[in-house]
């Protein structure tokens, strides 16, 4: 195992914690859940503070951990941090992303968690679900980057505790810009939910190690980047 890259170690080692994570995470949405309508007394919650505040100070703080792992693009590991698809993110819906016949499919069921208008899904979700999958569906153009415009339309109300699909594709490119589309939709009836037109501008991933320095000095180096050298983390605006 030692001669083994140090990603590849990483990969190998992280079976069981990344299960583990999976199940906190899990238990933590049901508690952001339980939260939103408990009829929990003052004293209830207070003591529920008391013990999630124990649970939180036992855990090792960012500063006090190695390094972040950073693989490369197309890791699990790496899209367990996702809000949208983190199995170990407690944000995360999470919704679940495959590629069936050159395109990305998508379910995903949105709770109380992610209300906006009564009973129905927050729009603010619905184009990160978008962002989620028109990323992925840029992805099979084999020179992926970073989202410049999305563009999205809603038809109609998505409600709550329901399943929602999306299919996303990749539908041109054009030097370093990749030009995507996608609907969220009802299977049953087929009735379009919102739908969504992404261009997506090709970067070099490897440059993102720069700018993950803990002393936050590689957004900076970014910023100083010549105009005609690929964008970055957080340079889409720019263009």
């Amino acid at each position: 195992m030692n001669d083994l890259p140090n990603i590849l170690r990483s990969v190998a080692s992280i079976g069981e914690r990344r299960a583990a994570l999976h199940a906190l995470a899990r238990e933590g949405r049901q508690l952001a859940s339980a939260l939103i309508a408990s009829p929990a007394s003052i004293e209830e919650l207070e003591r529920a503070t008391d013990s999630l505040r124990s649970i939180v100070s036992g855990l090792p703080k960012l500063s006090e951990a190695p390094p972040p792992f950073l693989p490369d693009q197309h890791s699990e590991t790496f899209s367990d941090q996702s809000p949208v698809i983190g199995l170990a993110n407690i944000t995360a819906p999470p919704a679940s992303l495959q590629l069936v016949d050159n395109a990305v499919e998508g379910t995903v069921v949105f709770d109380v968690c992610y209300e906006g208008p009564p009973g129905h899904v927050h729009g603010g979700w619905i184009a990160a679900m978008f962002d989620e999958v028109l990323g992925m569906a840029q992805a099979l153009s084999s020179k992926p980057g970073m989202t410049a415009r999305l563009e999205v339309n809603y038809r109609r109300p998505i409600p709550l505790h329901t399943p929602i699909f999306f299919r996303g594709t990749l539908d041109s490119v054009d030097g370093r810009k990749i030009y995507t589309s996608a609907r969220s939709y009802n299977r049953e009836t087929d009735d379009t939910y919102a739908e969504a037109h992404g261009l997506f501008i090709s970067v070099e991933f490897d440059r993102f190690r720069s700018s993950t320095r803990p002393d936050g000095m590689g957004h900076a180096n970014l910023a100083q980047q010549h105009p005609s050298d690929p964008p970055h983390h957080g340079a889409m605006g720019d263009l």
